[in-house]
């Protein structure tokens, strides 16, 4: 239920260099501060780091690098590069499953219910909504089977933010984003 109290605690237990080692791990490359404040997302961290990081437990705690172009061929077709990447274990199975458990309580119990009650997915969703100091930016990372989707919805400028929290969160401003495009996704057989 984003309960900063919690996340305060924990990181005051396991420390912040931890939580950093962990985040360099799932593909964080933004620079992180060695402060308990980090729990509560103070860091600046791109959606393309986040998406790549919450794509680990989607595929069972394996960290597998995002990239853009999977090959490159020439007009006829042919073949002339591939890429792709190893994955790399992060999680073990067991505490992944505890990871993925957390994230469906998110859309089960949690700031991402909405999904469920408002529209009408019944498929299993994991994923965490975020908000940033002031509504300046609001978040919803989502993953279903085969498939993570990240929304960022902010500007680079501060100043452009909504005036209170019930507008300026990330369940307001990001979460409906997602399930629109979902429901795209879904909804095209190919």
């Amino acid at each position: 239920k984003s309960k900063n109290t919690i996340s305060a605690y924990l990181m005051k237990r396991v420390k912040p260099q931890k939580v950093i080692s962990l985040a360099r791990k799932v593909g964080i490359t933004s620079y992180l501060p060695a402060f308990p404040s980090l729990c509560l997302g103070s860091a600046e961290v791109s959606l393309f780091e986040m998406t790549g990081a919450y794509a680990t437990f989607a595929n069972n705690g394996m960290y597998i690098e995002p990239f853009f172009i999977a090959r490159i061929e020439d007009k006829n077709g042919v073949v002339l590069e591939n890429f792709s990447n190893a994955p790399k274990e992060v999680l073990s199975e067991e505490k992944n499953y505890i990871m993925i458990k957390l994230l469906e309580g998110v859309i089960d119990r949690g700031s991402g219910g909405r999904l469920r009650w408002s529209y009408g997915f019944n498929n299993p969703i994991a994923g965490k909504t975020g908000t940033t100091q002031n509504h300046a930016d609001g978040w919803f990372i989502g993953f279903v089977p085969e498939l993570v989707t990240g929304v960022w919805t902010g500007a680079d400028n501060r100043a452009v933010r909504f005036r209170d929290l019930h507008l300026g969160q990330g369940a307001e401003m990001a979460l409906p984003i997602w399930a629109e495009y979902m429901k795209r996704v879904y909804g095209d057989p190919s």
